[in-house]
């Protein structure tokens, strides 16, 4: 065995003293020493130099991680895997190889298994990859438990995890005290909305309404109407008087979200409403009071804009009072697997899933998300609408067409590959990932993007 493993005498916690391990590898002696190795850390442990045997032994009883070897000749480690998903579709599945390369790897990792080792390779370090295994099963399980038994908290998407997130939402508390301006920035599907939220929930204006308003969705010609309000007859079809957004929310919160995307014209009367507490409805010879509070939020630089000369200075210095910037999802990954269990709780009863198997969930943790927050949640949707198992699967997520577009953008990332790509390869590709994240939506994307619409359907056409 000396060519094969390495012994240590150092001791691994165990997660657990009785947890049951299946090991599988047509060379006996190997069986033999890995079951020797096992057991004498306080694993029950059943050991098969067959493939269809051990896929028998798994369709009997549920193990809580299964050791595989990859080369075998009734069926390689990879199709047992698939074999045993189709039984089990949480089965922790572990590969080992003598045939270790990248390859092999990515298409283990691929295929679902939870973890993969080359041989030789250190007793020691099957050890501890069968730690990490039942570390991360304990997880999921101790997650569905308290999904089951834990209400879902108040602030909604806003997860925070990570620090960067704690230190926006901690300044987001703080700032909702007072009445001041707030402005939050952040690529689109962050969170803004729902950091809004929370700031008028946390202030003294809670039980006053909250309105939000999307000024990217609004015609030109009507955002004025919109926000200021419209007396009947002041155009064709103003049929109606109505109240605005400003007035709508007297006492409570505006939240105008994309502000950037405002005219210059409306920024005037904004700017005006804001100084005085006062608007005048298109088509109105009166003022009418307003005191709501107002936060802003921008998936753009309105420094840019101001640069352009299309943001006004002194409403951008009107805006700016309290700055909250959120950090893209690809920046804050910690967060990543309590948003999905917050999303599987949104979706309980839609569906049997109760949790993610681990290569899904590894593909969830790799995927850039262009979409960020929004996108994630989406994702997971989906898959709970249709997965057909109780735990969602990697086919289940639908990320192939966004994530392996020409080539993954992990692997892009990661530089792998780069060499034999062209520019407009991987600017298609991620044109195309940011497009799909906002549903289609080509305003949205060129906006993502930081480019016009014209020039987007002019890279689609390459």
């Amino acid at each position: 065995m000396a060519d094969v493993f390495t012994t240590s005498h150092e001791q691994t916690h165990r997660t657990s003293l009785v947890a049951r391990l299946l090991v599988v590898d047509d060379e006996a002696p190997v069986v033999e020493f890995l079951v020797e190795q096992l057991r004498a850390q306080g694993y029950d442990v059943d050991g098969l130099t067959s493939a269809r045997e051990a896929l028998g032994a798994v369709q009997r009883q549920a193990y809580d991680l299964v050791i595989s070897d990859i080369e075998m000749p009734e069926l390689r480690g990879t199709e047992l895997l698939l074999a045993i998903q189709q039984v089990r579709s949480d089965q922790l599945v572990l590969l080992i190889t003598a045939f270790g390369s990248v390859d092999v790897a990515v298409q283990a990792v691929r295929a679902g298994a939870c973890d993969f080792l080359a041989k030789p390779f250190p007793i020691q370090a099957l050890l501890q990859a069968v730690e990490r295994a039942l570390r991360e099963r304990v997880l999921r399980r101790e997650v569905i438990r308290l999904r089951r038994t834990q209400p879902l908290a108040a602030s909604g998407e806003l997860v925070a995890r990570s620090v960067a997130m704690q230190r926006a939402i901690t300044l987001a508390t703080r700032a909702a005290r007072s009445d001041t301006t707030i402005l939050l920035t952040g690529e689109t599907g962050t969170g803004k909305g729902a950091l809004a939220r929370l700031i008028h929930a946390e202030s003294a204006r809670h039980a006053r309404p909250f309105v939000a308003v999307n000024c990217g969705a609004l015609p030109a010609p009507l955002a004025e109407a919109e926000l200021f309000g419209v007396r009947r007859g002041a155009f064709t079809d103003a049929r109606e008087s109505r109240a605005g957004m400003l007035v709508a929310a007297n006492d409570g919160t505006l939240f105008l979200d994309e502000v950037g995307d405002l005219s210059l014209d409306v920024q005037v009367k904004l700017l005006q409403a804001l100084e005085e507490g006062r608007v005048r409805p298109l088509g109105g010879t009166s003022e009418v009071k307003t005191n709501a509070r107002v936060l802003a939020a921008t998936n753009r630089s309105l420094e840019t804009l101001l640069r352009e000369g299309r943001f006004r200075p002194d409403l951008y210095y009107r805006l700016n009072v309290v700055r909250i910037e959120l950090p893209p999802l690809r920046d804050r990954r910690e967060d990543i697997v309590p948003l999905i269990d917050l999303f599987l709780a949104r979706a309980a009863g839609s569906g049997p899933v109760v949790g993610v198997s681990s290569a899904a969930m590894r593909r969830l943790m790799e995927y850039p998300w262009p979409g960020n927050v929004r996108e994630l949640a989406n994702v997971i949707a989906r898959a709970v609408a249709l997965c057909e198992h109780d735990v969602i699967l990697p086919e289940d997520l639908g990320l192939t067409a966004v994530g392996d577009l020409e080539h993954s953008a992990t692997d892009v990332l990661r530089g792998e590959m780069i060499n034999n790509l062209r520019l407009e390869t991987v600017e298609l590709a991620h044109i195309r990932r940011v497009l799909a994240a906002h549903d289609g939506n080509k305003a949205a994307a060129a906006r993502a993007l930081g480019i016009n619409r014209r020039t987007l359907d002019r890279k689609l056409q390459v």
